[in-house]
């Protein structure tokens, strides 16, 4: 009997069966890095005089951290990432395209049953899909797009059931806080969860991203919601099983340092912010600027509040645009960045500075991970924050969206 990660990964190193704990060598079917960790990956390949990479028609380097270009040092190593790429024949995205896991969901890269592997830690995100996707460091993307394989640990499982039905107001991000808050940040340790969807309605795959995205913030290795063919057997074993009756909750903020620091919202409401941030791959889908939009339309950002919007990519800017979603943000004085991370790590277009207070609907609250480490980063859902933008403090967004 086998878990949805286990099917995967004995297709994969081409075995009929594999064990939690035991190693296996494994066929890669998509590899990814970005501008934060592709010079690395290319420095390693540089240095072993590889000629030849195995993978480079299933791989893409993406220029979307430090993008565009805030600084000579980051155009030195696009310059670097452009040049490889020319030499491989290998995609890239230019500044602009768009956050990598964004990019690669739009452009159906990840499917179900696929081992996808990306430098970057949410590389959990395509688990969505139904792919058993896992962050690497440069060194093992390297060799992964030199060989075509990689070695994994096969992980045990968490088996998690979403049920209910969720109160207007309340999204998958609070669903996401809600476990983190439980498991904490590293009760999924190189473990692989099992997301199993019983709500009524069932979660859209942008809503079902936003959760396998923060399953790297419990600390797993895979945020899978399980795919035809890998549905995991009946009697599978799994480390804890949880049930979790999503009708119940509310909208939850984490608090910093730690995104594992969940509160409800109605604990904070009094607190008063300075700058307000949607997006990310976290938070920038369209569905997450719709929500947005929904709640400031016809409204204004709180005097003395920045509200920087930053769709998670082009597509999405493109169809932000044409739904009248984006002209929607601006007019209620919000500042409409190109898709790029951002502020989300410290890159540029909204940094915070001494003592400042942001919301934010990305993933990590670090000190110091917007700007200044004086600075204090509240995670919460695109409704949440749409709400602390027009009331300049943090606020409950069911009285916007009740009905």
């Amino acid at each position: 009997m086998a878990t949805a990660a286990e099917k995967m990964l004995a297709k994969a190193s081409d075995t009929k069966r594999v064990d939690p704990g035991e190693f296996v060598v494994a066929n890669v079917d998509f590899v990814f890095a970005h501008d934060g960790t592709a010079p690395l990956m290319i420095d390693v390949i540089n240095e072993f005089q590889v000629k030849t990479l195995k993978l480079a028609s299933k791989s893409a380097l993406f220029i979307d951290h430090a993008a565009p270009s805030p600084s000579v040092q980051s155009s030195i190593l696009h310059k670097k990432m452009r040049e490889f790429a020319a030499k491989h024949g290998i995609r890239l995205f230019e500044a602009g395209e768009g956050i990598c896991h964004q990019v690669v969901m739009d452009h159906g890269f990840a499917k179900p049953g696929n081992i996808v592997v990306g430098a970057d830690s949410h590389t959990t995100i395509h688990g969505a899909v139904g792919a058993f996707a896992v962050g690497v460091g440069s060194t093992d993307a390297a060799f992964a797009l030199a060989s075509g394989k990689l070695w994994f640990k096969v992980p045990e499982s968490i088996k998690i059931t979403l049920k209910g039905k969720l109160a207007p107001g309340v999204l998958s991000k609070d669903i996401a806080l809600a476990l983190l808050k439980e498991l904490g940040t590293d009760g999924a340790n190189y473990m692989a969860i099992e997301y199993h969807d019983e709500l009524s309605p069932k979660l859209s795959t942008s809503s079902r991203a936003t959760i396998s995205n923060l399953s790297a913030e419990m600390g797993a290795k895979a945020g899978v919601f399980p795919a035809e063919p890998f549905i995991p057997d009946n009697g599978a074993n799994y480390i804890k099983e949880i049930d979790l009756d999503c009708s119940i909750l509310e909208p939850l903020i984490a608090k910093p340092p730690l995104p594992s620091n969940v509160v409800p919202v109605s604990e904070l409401e009094d607190m008063e912010v300075d700058e307000v941030f949607i997006g990310s791959c976290t938070n920038g889908r369209l569905e997450d600027l719709e929500i947005a939009a929904r709640i400031l339309k016809g409204k204004h950002v709180k005097e003395d509040v920045r509200c920087i919007v930053i769709p998670a990519s082009k597509n999405v800017y493109i169809r932000a645009l044409e739904k009248g979603i984006i002209e929607t943000l601006a007019k209620a004085g919000c500042t409409i960045g190109p898709p790029t991370c951002g502020p989300c790590v410290g890159a540029h277009m909204g940094l915070l500075g001494p003592e400042e207070v942001a919301v934010s609907t990305a993933n990590r609250n670090f000190t110091g991970r917007m700007g200044d480490p004086t600075a204090k980063i509240f995670l919460a859902s695109p409704a949440t924050a749409a709400a602390t933008a027009l009331e300049g403090r943090i606020a409950d967004p069911r009285r916007y969206m009740e009905g």
